[in-house]
């Protein structure tokens, strides 16, 4: 099994730190097996919260919808890693082995949308991970939250990179018909082999492409997400990302800048290493010149786009191939519709 880290980075809320040395297993041939096939673990979880709430000035949603903590995708460059941190374990090998399920998803976004104190505010799914990652097959958890979001009219955004989520077409045309969701698909790259690289688990960019085609052909309108964009890796490809995305049916296109917070960093790095040597210098090199000299920056306003010339060079190239591939954007969703569910006990609101 595949994975886009071989790292167990030390957990910076630990007590007591353990630090691997490189020297004792670089040729350890034994030990790096069992490091690549390191079997995916679900574990319940009993949080009694589905939904998050975000005041990022940066992000352009408020609640979101989280089924599972940790992702199997392994993307070597994922953003969230180090919320595994949280729970006593680690940004890499951990976060995409040991993955939490909330069982009771459902039931949970049943009690947050009876409250009386909820009117309908548009919920994003996959806020934090992709609620469509490969355990949303067994466990169904996206698929009831989603017929919940049906019955009651609650509008939805989705990011996903899965082409898993075409099974849940049935409940997105109908929503789609009353203007009650949208749906991002991410996709950074076309080549194959990097994508099977970076993003081991992750359906491949022509299953991608097939899903925004599917979508899009049920009516239900498309934004294809280039995230994330990483100068001097696949930058360069952002043009036929576009071009393919628009000719499958997407009507919106956005990106992010690579992003490396904390010990998502070395969890990268590793893999960049590792898996593109001959690009590792100039990757680096032009992340610090979009960086203030960092490979990171966590500054409103910059920490998702970068700064400097190559981050600009970035902004104008997609502003430019936007227009010239005839992208339009998405309609602001209906939240009029809601109608909250009956309450856990069965008791129905006086108003």
């Amino acid at each position: 099994m595949r994975h886009g880290s071989r790292l167990d980075p030390p957990n910076p809320y630990r007590a007591t730190q353990s630090v691997p040395d490189g020297e004792h297993w670089e040729w350890d041939e034994e030990y790096l097996a069992a490091q690549e096939g390191r079997p995916i673990e679900y574990l319940a979880d009993s949080s009694r919260s589905i939904v998050s709430e975000n005041d990022s000035p940066d992000i352009p949603f408020r609640y979101s919808v989280n089924p599972y903590r940790g992702c199997a995708h392994g993307c070597s460059y994922c953003y969230a890693r180090n919320t595994h941190e949280y729970l006593g374990l680690n940004a890499g090998l951990d976060f995409e082995t040991k993955i939490f399920v909330k069982h009771d998803a459902p039931l949970l976004l049943r009690e947050f949308l009876a409250n009386d104190r909820w009117t309908g505010e548009s919920l994003m799914f996959s806020g934090v991970t992709d609620c469509y990652q490969p355990g949303e097959r067994r466990f169904r958890l996206t698929r009831g939250c989603l017929e919940l979001a049906h019955a009651c009219s609650q509008s939805v955004s989705i990011v996903t990179k899965n082409a898993l989520i075409v099974r849940d077409l049935d409940l997105l045309a109908d929503m789609a018909a009353r203007n009650l969701v949208h749906v991002g698909i991410s996709l950074c790259t076309l080549d194959e082999d990097l994508a099977r690289s970076m993003e081991p688990r992750t359906s491949i960019p022509a299953a991608r492409l097939r899903a925004i085609r599917l979508l899009a052909e049920a009516g239900v309108p498309v934004m294809v997400m280039a995230a994330p964009l990483i100068p001097g890796l696949n930058n360069h490809g952002v043009a036929d990302v576009l071009k393919a995305a628009r000719e499958a049916g997407a009507t919106a296109a956005g990106y992010t800048f690579l992003r490396l917070p904390l010990t998502v960093e070395p969890v990268f790095l590793e893999w960049l290493h590792r898996e593109r040597p001959g690009e590792a210098d100039k990757v680096t090199g032009q992340l610090r010149q979009s960086r203030g000299g960092r490979l990171n920056s966590s500054n409103f306003g910059e920490r998702m786009r970068g700064s400097g010339p190559i981050a600009e060079q970035i902004r104008q190239m997609f502003q430019v191939l936007k227009a010239r591939f005839g992208y339009t954007g998405l309609l602001p969703l209906d939240t009029s519709q809601f109608r909250p569910p009956t309450a856990k006990g069965g008791q129905l609101r006086l108003f």
